[in-house]
């Protein structure tokens, strides 16, 4: 248990740096537009280039996972992360910068499935929903954090939030090099199970999870994209504003996942608590639109990111629990469908915003709604049997 314990925050800890540095940049990037005099649409596709090549790359990293290992991927992934923001705090190019998207985009493909894998490998089904909840933690907590410190970088050089998160991803590879041993599993079950990935999609106990991922990720990427131009544009929000309710709702949703998640999985499993989760956001997404003082705007936002983040680690929950010796696999499908929100929500949600302010926000709890109505008609999880899943028919 000591050794699992340990395990566990060390990937954690990488996971908090991977996020810790993709926080650091944000403040700084609106510097970097102007030092290369880049326009607004070059960064977006930047962000484009970062959620493609993870979308692209997601797919064939989980299967690695499973065939090479969860340490060889976690280790390779920080590596290109820590190459990706060298090389972005080095560029004075907009060809070297979208290079370094690139890589960045490759190092999430590789990170996410692979630790995903370890966490349901070392854990039990009771245990696991708790450790999930932790993992979605770190992710947020880094992404709290980050933008903080990478400010107070930014006043000592606007290069240096950069160099620092390349430096804290070699570090945390150094550090899962000497820690982390590669858990055990069944190989020749494992490669048993390796069929089409199509056919793996369309399988009744990973497809309606698989269209939840994409759902929620898109409804949340249009959300999040568009949200500091609508309150800007709709209520006058200065980015001191902006920054109090994003972060607000971030340390809410970060101490949701760890005080709740474990208890509300346990009470009412991961299909009913994803459901209820989807109800929640969709309710709150089209209170926005009709919130009106600075004090409701400001707690929507800090509630609306609760269904969000409580709903991710419940449907990795799931996937975990159905996955038997395809975890690999399921992480790669998890950051693959998540990559697909990432890449059209913003860009349909910024389509719509050109025509009415609400319209991202009415066409994101559309979308949420549909969610609602796969999670009714999903089907009771798996039995496993002999540590394969099977349907309950």
């Amino acid at each position: 248990m000591k050794n699992q314990n340990t395990t566990l925050a060390i990937l954690l800890m990488n996971l908090f740096i991977a996020f810790l540095g993709i926080g650091l940049v944000i403040p700084v990037m609106p510097t970097i537009m102007n030092e290369l005099h880049l326009s607004g649409s070059v960064v977006g596709y930047m962000v484009a280039a970062f959620a493609v090549t993870q979308l692209l790359v997601s797919p064939l990293a989980g299967r690695w996972a499973d065939m090479f290992g969860r340490k060889k991927m976690i280790i390779l992934g920080l590596l290109f992360f820590s190459a990706s923001e060298l090389l972005f705090g080095l560029g004075k190019t907009v060809e070297v910068l979208f290079i370094s998207r690139m890589l960045g985009g490759v190092s999430a493909a590789f990170i996410m499935p692979a630790v995903t894998a370890f966490i349901a490998d070392i854990t039990t089904v009771e245990t696991r929903p708790k450790a999930l909840g932790y993992m979605s933690a770190a992710i947020s907590t880094g992404f709290i954090i980050g933008p903080g410190v990478g400010g107070f970088l930014a006043e000592i050089g606007s290069r240096i939030p950069f160099f620092s998160a390349a430096v804290l991803a070699l570090v945390a590879a150094i550090l899962s090099i000497i820690t982390l041993r590669e858990p055990e599993r069944n190989h020749e079950e494992e490669m048993e199970e390796q069929k089409s990935g199509i056919k793996r999609i369309l399988s009744p106990m990973y497809f309606i999870a698989f269209m939840i991922i994409l759902i929620s990720a898109f409804g949340l990427a249009s959300f999040e994209s568009l949200f500091s131009l609508f309150v800007d544009h709709k209520f006058g929000f200065t980015p001191k504003d902006i920054a109090i309710a994003i972060t607000g709702g971030a340390i809410i949703g970060a101490i949701a996942q760890v005080a709740l998640f474990d208890r509300l999985t346990l009470y009412f499993g991961e299909i009913r608590l994803i459901r209820y989760c989807l109800i929640f956001s969709a309710i709150l997404v089209l209170v926005m639109t009709v919130a009106s003082s600075y004090l409701s705007i400001l707690l929507v936002t800090f509630f609306i990111f609760v269904g969000f983040d409580l709903m991710r680690p419940a449907v990795t929950s799931y996937l975990s629990k159905v996955a038997g010796n395809e975890q690999g696999f399921v992480g790669g499908m998890n950051s693959m469908f998540t990559s697909i929100g990432n890449v059209f929500g913003p860009i349909v949600g910024g389509i719509l915003f050109d025509v009415d302010l609400n319209y991202p926000f009415y066409f994101s709890a559309v979308f949420l709604v549909i969610g609602v109505v796969l999670s009714v008609v999903w089907k009771q999880p798996v039995q496993m049997k002999k540590g394969r899943p099977q349907e309950i028919g």
